[in-house]
């Protein structure tokens, strides 16, 4: 759809974040996103999609955390890599079956974002940490994970409505636009009121926003 950040340029987040070690881990987990072969249409240019998506979290992040630590800003941008090679339709159908994909996913991107920064000469803990934002450990009560948690909710309503309007009818719309809201700090929900959206989205998201009072 070609949504924009609120005025971030994430394809200017490895600039501004800063520091040579951590632009050579941003850089290298870019890499790795580029080979995905599903696209999107992100400004009227189609990109690999878990490249563009991990540079509008990094925006998103850069945003609502002007002080994010080196971790969370690692985490991302690595919140998904390489999500495309365990496929939702290698698991079966139904809630258990999502969940094993959910938890086949962690561990593949905990792997993946972990062999990166080893090879950039992060610390062991310094991993660990970025891991456990990653797979969103201490969800609820670790700010960075919320605000990882925000990033990745904003990036969802910024790109994801017009595939949501192929496959659903409006009130499952608002549904899931409810449930993401709810996952949000109140400060995404108000940068969420803000997301340059053309009128039937911004219509499904005053419902959810009324869902919600």
């Amino acid at each position: 759809m070609g949504k924009r950040s609120g005025g971030s340029d994430p394809s200017s987040a490895s600039v501004t974040f800063g520091g040579e070690r951590l632009a050579r881990a941003l850089a290298a987990i870019d890499e790795r996103n580029a080979d995905d072969p599903n696209r999107i249409r992100v400004r009227g240019e189609l990109r690999p999609k878990e490249l563009a998506h991990a540079e509008l979290a990094s925006a998103w992040v850069e945003r609502l955390r002007p002080d994010a630590s080196e971790a969370l800003r690692l985490a991302a941008r690595a919140h998904h890599v390489r999500r495309w090679v365990i496929p939702r339709s290698e698991y079966p159908d139904g809630r258990a079956g999502y969940h094993r994909w959910r938890r086949a996913l962690h561990a593949h991107h905990a792997s993946e974002v972990g062999a990166v920064l080893a090879a950039c000469g992060y610390a062991d803990d310094e991993v660990e940490r970025v891991q456990a934002i990653v797979t969103k450990q201490g969800l609820g009560s670790d700010p960075e994970v919320q605000a990882l948690e925000d990033a990745l909710c904003l990036v969802f309503l910024e790109t994801q409505f017009r595939d949501l309007a192929a496959r659903l009818d409006d009130e499952k719309i608002v549904d899931v636009t409810a449930r993401t809201l709810r996952k949000m700090s109140a400060g995404a929900i108000e940068a969420a009121g803000a997301l340059d959206l053309d009128a039937s989205e911004r219509e499904w998201l005053r419902r959810a926003l009324a869902a919600l009072e």
